[in-house]
């Protein structure tokens, strides 16, 4: 593997993220296969990857990727650009990865660090006086003053998003989605720790805008405006986009068990 330039190494791991285990005949080899859990891409169309380099970096690399069918290969879609994680890298969040990938650190509220994983993306947001940005065909939430993120632990509401008038309130502390310095005026929920969340295992993350290149964020992964409105625009929820989120090392690893066994050879 370390033969492949940086982009062709990205190609070969998401190309792999969409093939399929093969079916059950007489070999051992393809019944482990035919046993192992449907992958967590499977039924996308669209997918999100940042790639970090290890689990500490607070620096990774975005691509889009789309396909036709859920058996199709995947084609990138436009360039990989920088993507700033959180103060203290990457940890495992909740997901449709499932849990217990490996001994490394696993999400927690306050810890700094951005969910490594698989997750759907389910809506956008903007801000009050920002023009949509986002595709016809994504939910988008518009923001307004009333606008939070609950990430007061003991609360029922507790890593959801909505208008905080419409419920009576049972928490101590919350994300004010108006925010001064604007940078939550174009994003996405993540569903990391979602729909059923677990008090403690992290709440409201977002792909949203950066303080700038380089600066990290509190957990959340975070870009440019340029191509934070690239994303908005391309997503389709009748695709079922997922964000992919791995250091690289965890990528090659996992690639196998989600249908591309020939990478583990490379």
């Amino acid at each position: 593997m370390r033969h492949f330039t940086a982009l062709s190494l990205l190609m070969v791991l998401v190309l792999g993220l969409g093939l399929e285990c093969q079916a059950a005949s007489t070999s051992p080899a393809q019944t482990d296969a035919a046993m192992r859990p449907a992958s967590p891409v499977a039924g996308a169309g669209q997918m999100v990857l940042v790639v970090a380099e290890d689990w500490n970096t607070t620096q990774a690399r975005l691509r889009r990727f789309e396909r036709s069918s859920p058996n199709g290969p995947w084609r990138p879609v436009g360039d990989a650009v920088p993507v700033s994680l959180g103060r203290s890298g990457l940890a495992w969040g909740r997901g449709l990865h499932g849990e217990g990938l490996s001994a490394a650190p696993v999400k927690a509220e306050g810890d700094g660090r951005a969910p490594a994983g698989v997750f759907r993306l389910p809506r956008a947001f903007i801000g009050p006086s920002e023009s949509s940005g986002a595709s016809p065909h994504f939910p988008v939430h518009q923001v307004t003053a009333q606008t939070v993120c609950v990430d007061g632990v003991a609360s029922k509401h507790y890593n959801q998003l909505f208008e905080e008038n419409t419920v009576a309130k049972d928490w101590d502390s919350e994300e004010r989605m108006l925010r001064p310095d604007g940078l939550y005026r174009l994003g996405l929920f993540v569903d990391h720790n979602a729909p059923s969340a677990q008090p403690g295992a992290g709440s409201c993350i977002f792909l949203h805008l950066w303080r700038g290149p380089g600066a990290p964020t509190a957990g959340c992964t975070a870009m440019a405006e340029p191509d934070m409105l690239a994303v908005l625009g391309w997503l389709d929820a009748a695709k079922n986009p997922v964000l992919v989120q791995l250091p690289r090392e965890e990528l090659v690893r996992l690639a196998p068990a989600w249908g591309a066994p020939e990478l583990a050879a490379k």
